[in-house]
């Protein structure tokens, strides 16, 4: 049986336990005690005897054959910062208040990206908390948490974490965390966390001191790949299976989504992705609950959400970057960079109705075919957005669409994700159009990495950069001020805006033919010149009545008729133009027949239901 590592309090008991498959002696130095040596067991363990004296917040290091002195790799607190001591946690200290909850199905969820830090002015789970009823308003029903994992100092994204185990101290820690999965949970509020688990970042790494926590066989853009498949690989993947079970188990997650699974390079017979996609359904056999997990992704391959009988990974969702690459280029006329294989209204129909564009078809911007088919999945293992963290804060300034579109096209945008038939994420903000931007933001310690991050940003936007304008320093603290949630509610449209996200929302919840989530429930059309329009039915109850979304993308009006039975007629039940929703006064028809044709304003969002007369 392969040991808990970490410090593991368990009932006035705690037992330390290390890998370190090629130390010669690992000893435990506990407080401003006399080193203790902890005894060798299999695999490359060291474990500590079952210590009486030992209380919550006490600061423990280990010393490497009677050398380095590093905190422990699977601490769960590092209260003065990743170059000091670890401390003891008892995460059996709260009262869970969550018994009866189950969880929430990937195809019912409403997502909502944030980041801890900026979300509100303090920066703290305890914040998030009190606005839990705000996010509950909306119609919002599971949070997906930013990288939590402990980084340098007090700013950052999250995936320069390097403590995989330990909650970020100045967010509230491992029990701030519960707190907060605790409240949610009591709100009908899920919570999924973003986890990064195909590299660590620079500063604070101190993992190759313990052993062959990387391996040189394989290398992803941040450097030496992490070691799932070469020599001394089982405790890595121990480390970060038991890691991924901590977050489900210990603090009652109800998901993670996995960052960049492309990169974690594993040619092994049992892949990583999928011996957690397993441990995830006997976690979940056990405890009644079900849990998600969500796989970030650039390749366009089903395979990883496949079943593993299938020969797949067994994941349960994936995020799609092209559908938001789609729908921004038909919205912005942006073309640089990746955004060059898009533009065309074309691309975004198929976003719809295949979800990979590039399914097997040769990509410009890639110089090679790139993708495979997605038709055998249902819509609901898709994650799609206007906004995100990456697609905002990897812009030049950090601009998030308020920036670059009108208030009409606000809500096309906000339409165009809400009505479509895959899993919907929302960007901390975007409800009531924030207008300061999410910019890239760190607090390292050594200033040659700090000049390396800065060049690095450079680099990345050498295909977005515009002429005038400079990067904004990372490492400055105006910077992570300035990505800051404003919380400004003073002008008009926000409060307009945040309604309308509001009906879209209890909208998708509650028209019957929105709930099946399968291939023939919803058919895509191109309405000249620049109209989309989704068909949506419910394929296993015909007394469902069907639904016709108008999107229309063009700043000009235009007429349009919906393709009907001869003895059909559709009432219209949702116009964006409403006045309700800050618009000129809805001027498409409010009941259309076969023969008849109606006119949609600029970037105007309709919805039309069959009546049952």
């Amino acid at each position: 049986m392969t040991p808990t590592i970490g410090a593991n309090y368990q009932q006035g008991k705690t037992t330390f336990t290390v890998w370190s498959p090629l130390a010669k002696s690992i000893e435990l130095i506990l407080n401003d005690q006399p080193p203790q040596r902890l005894e060798p067991d299999n695999f490359g363990y060291w474990t500590s005897f079952a210590m009486e004296d030992v209380k919550p917040g006490d600061h423990y290091q280990f010393r490497i054959d009677e050398d380095s002195v590093r905190p422990d790799p699977a601490s769960l607190s590092q209260p003065q910062g990743v170059h000091h001591a670890s401390a003891v946690v008892d995460l059996n200290s709260i009262t869970w208040k969550d018994n009866k909850w189950k969880g929430i199905a990937l195809k019912d969820m409403v997502m909502y990206e944030l980041h801890v830090g900026t979300f509100t002015p303090e920066g703290t789970f305890e914040a998030i908390i009190g606005k839990l009823d705000y996010l509950r308003d909306l119609g919002i029903n599971t949070i997906e948490l930013m990288p939590l994992s402990q980084f340098p100092g007090s700013r950052n994204w999250g995936y320069d974490g390097v403590f995989p185990y330990a909650v970020q101290h100045s967010y509230g820690g491992a029990i701030g965390l519960q707190k907060l999965v605790n409240a949610c949970h009591q709100k009908g509020i899920a919570v999924v966390l973003d986890v990064v688990y195909n590299h660590l970042g620079p500063e604070g790494n101190y993992l190759s001191e313990y052993g062959p926590y990387f391996t040189d066989k394989h290398h992803t853009p941040w450097g030496l790949a992490l070691n799932f498949d070469d020599a001394y690989c089982d405790g890595v993947r121990h480390y970060f299976l038991q890691n991924m079970l901590m977050w489900l188990k210990d603090f009652h997650l109800d998901g993670l989504r996995l960052d960049a699974i492309h990169a974690i390079k594993d040619s092994g017979a049992n892949h990583l992705l999928a011996s957690m996609s397993k441990a995830k359904e006997v976690l979940s056999s056990q405890t009644g609950k079900q849990y998600v997990l969500i796989g970030e992704c650039d390749l366009n391959d089903h395979k990883f959400i496949s079943p593993r009988e299938r020969g797949g990974y067994g994941l349960d969702g994936q995020w799609i970057d092209e559908f938001h690459h789609a729908l921004h280029t038909v919205l912005t006329d942006e073309d640089n960079g990746y955004y060059s294989d898009f533009g065309e209204l074309s691309h975004l129909a198929k976003a719809y109705e295949k979800t990979y564009v590039y399914d097997g078809i040769y990509s410009a911007y890639r110089k090679r075919t790139f993708g495979n088919s997605a038709e055998r999945h249902p819509y609901s293992q898709f994650v799609v957005f206007s906004q995100n963290h990456d697609q905002v804060g990897n812009r030049m300034m950090g601009d998030r669409l308020t920036q670059t579109l009108p208030f009409p096209a606000l809500k096309l945008a906000a339409g165009a994700v809400l009505t479509s038939p895959y899993v919907p994420m929302l960007f901390m903000g975007e409800e009531y159009g924030e207008t300061k931007p999410f910019q890239y933001f760190v607090s390292h310690t050594d200033p040659e990495l700090v000049e390396a991050v800065r060049q690095g940003r450079k680099r990345e936007f050498k295909y977005f950069h515009k002429e005038g304008q400079e990067v904004p320093d990372p490492q400055s603290e105006t910077t992570f001020a300035n990505s800051t949630l404003s919380w400004d509610w003073s002008v008009l449209e926000s409060q307009l805006l945040f309604k309308y996200y509001q009906a879209l929302i209890k909208l998708r919840k509650e028209l019957p033919a929105w709930q099946d989530d399968s291939r023939p429930a919803m058919e895509v059309d191109i309405l000249e010149p620049n109209i989309i329009l989704l068909s949506r039915s419910h394929t296993n109850d015909e007394s469902v009545s069907p639904t016709f979304v108008v999107l229309n993308f063009s700043k000009e009006r235009a007429q349009f008729s919906l393709p009907m039975g001869k003895d059909e007629s559709f009432e219209k039940i949702f116009d964006s133009e409403d006045t309700e929703w800050g618009g000129e006064g809805g001027q498409a028809a409010s009941l259309l027949a076969s023969s008849s044709d109606s006119q949609v304003l600029p970037y105007n969002v309709l919805i039309y239901q069959r009546t049952t007369d």
